[in-house]
């Protein structure tokens, strides 16, 4: 990719899949088992798209390249015999640097761990091979997952393909940026705050936030750590919306501790066509605004909606109030995230949460509270969070999605200056900190319910929009089956411009 000017947006005439790289997974699974490209023909492929344009993107931190064209040896010659390993056979892929493979490092962007050589896979990886995929390396995170950017210590910044001087966005921001440019055939991150939705958002591409607990998340954490945390999921980026769902068939479906007796079975989508679904949506909020280009082109997508004879109101919305679910979203989020912390910083949260006047109710405020919650405290959010479910069940009994922002900015330039909780940016001429910029995420992260982040078009400058389409606690294919009408008839992955 090379350095464009701010701004260059999608190339002109639209997706230009001329490089197969581009393909949807799916897609390029066919081919394989079809026999019309071999596994380490792709690989190949892939590995000298990465040699040339990695280098300026810095998506991908880590590979194994002799155990990946081992395995896709291995793959060929499977299939030679006509042994399928699974629906992605051959296909080539990278996964989040979160996510432990076998020796590979896991270190989360912390320099004390840059040695940290995972023993075994996680969970989702071990899966995904079971699928038949060749896993050969590890893409971008920042310090501890805790970042709407990609950068660390440990490996540097990763630049959203669309734009070298801009932010792929976070957590998974290498893991979108890979995908976008055409480096890895597919890719699963995780997201407690956006972190699949907003990467999606940044790189033109589609990502999906599942039902909490839908896919476990073992092996996604710098430790051995076996529970898995509040609010956080494992999800798919994807080229393509038809992706999603056999992707997240894979990496779906209980743990080992579950399955003696636990099956899902995932309803299928609620409707068919664009104009039979009851849709409600908002483009902002006096809690979180949205910049009005994001704004400008979410409102195109309504417009094709209404045109398209799709029931949809901007009144249609459960009875929440909005603020309140902000600051529950930031108490629980920052419950979650605190077991990450080191006893010592723990300490040094505690006594500065008991210095806090009664009345203080800022962000900061907020996260020093939830990170030092007493558990009798934290049952009283779970409870308010449970009653929030209850409230979303009843209004989905009308409705079918919901249509959210995914992000109140288009992606921003760089800004490594400075950490998240200390950053400003300015949304529509006001100067507004980092954490209201998660309002959305949190709006129905919190919720526990399935989003699909999918491409709704570009600002005038030429920068990636996406929409947050949300359904009901395990409405995942409703979701995903609306991203694929949408990838369809109104707007799908575009290649970003300098592919050449």
């Amino acid at each position: 990719m090379k350095n464009q000017t701010p701004g260059s947006g999608p190339r002109a005439g639209g997706n230009n899949m001329s490089d197969i790289a581009f393909l949807p997974a799916t897609k390029l699974a066919r081919l394989v088992r079809q026999k019309k490209i071999g596994c380490l023909e792709l690989l190949d492929h892939y590995l000298a798209r990465v040699e040339k344009f990695n280098p300026a993107i810095n998506a991908i931190i880590a590979t194994d390249l002799p155990g990946a064209r081992k395995r896709a040896r291995a793959a060929d010659r499977a299939l030679k015999n006509g042994d399928v390993w699974g629906p992605f056979h051959g296909l080539p892929m990278t996964v989040k640097e979160s996510f432990q493979v076998a020796g590979l490092p896991t270190t989360w962007g912390v320099p004390s761990f840059k040695g940290n050589i995972a023993k075994k896979n996680a969970l989702a990886v071990d899966r995904w091979l079971a699928s038949g995929a060749v896993i050969f390396g590890k893409t971008n995170v920042p310090v501890m997952l805790a970042d709407g950017q990609s950068y660390n210590p440990v490996y540097g910044a990763t630049n959203n393909p669309r734009d070298l001087t801009r932010t792929p966005g976070g957590s998974s921001g290498g893991s979108a940026a890979a995908v976008a440019a055409g480096l890895s055939g597919i890719e699963t991150g995780s997201d407690i705050a956006s972190s699949i939705r907003n990467p999606a958002h940044c790189n033109g591409i589609f990502g999906h936030k599942p039902t909490f607990g839908l896919a476990p998340t073992r092996g996604n954490s710098l430790t051995d750590s076996l529970y898995p945390a509040d609010i956080s999921v494992i999800g798919p980026l994807a080229r393509s919306a038809a992706d999603l769902e056999p992707a997240l068939n894979v990496i779906a479906g209980p743990e080992e501790i579950e399955a003696g007796a636990v099956k899902i079975v995932l309803p299928p989508p609620r409707k068919q066509a664009l104009r039979d679904f009851r849709i409600g949506f908002m483009l902002s909020d006096p809690v979180s605004d949205v910049a009005r280009e994001v704004q400008d082109v979410l409102q195109g997508l309504v417009d094709f909606l209404g045109k398209k004879k799709a029931k949809i109101s901007d009144k249609a919305r459960p009875d929440i109030d909005l603020a309140s679910v902000d600051r529950l979203f930031a108490l629980l989020l920052a419950a979650a995230t605190g077991g990450r912390e080191p006893q010592e910083q723990f300490e040094a949260n505690l006594k500065a949460a008991k210095a806090l006047d009664a009345s203080s109710d800022s962000h900061a405020a907020r996260m020093l509270r939830g990170a030092t919650l007493y558990h009798r405290d934290w049952q009283a959010l779970n409870e308010e969070r449970t009653r929030l479910r209850w409230k979303w069940h009843e209004w989905f009994k009308t409705y079918d999605l919901m249509l959210l922002p995914v992000f109140p900015l288009a992606p921003h330039l760089h800004m490594h200056d400075l950490p998240s909780d200390l950053r400003t940016y300015q949304v529509n001429g006001k100067t507004v900190m980092h954490a209201h910029l998660l309002f959305w995420a949190g709006l129905t992260g919190v919720a526990y319910l399935p989003a699909t982040a999918a491409p709704a078009g570009y600002t005038k400058s030429g920068l990636p929009v996406g929409v947050q389409i949300v359904g009901p606690h395990y409405g995942d294919r409703t979701t995903i089956h609306f991203a694929k009408l949408l990838e369809q008839e109104f707007q799908g992955f575009v290649v970003p411009e300098g592919d050449e």
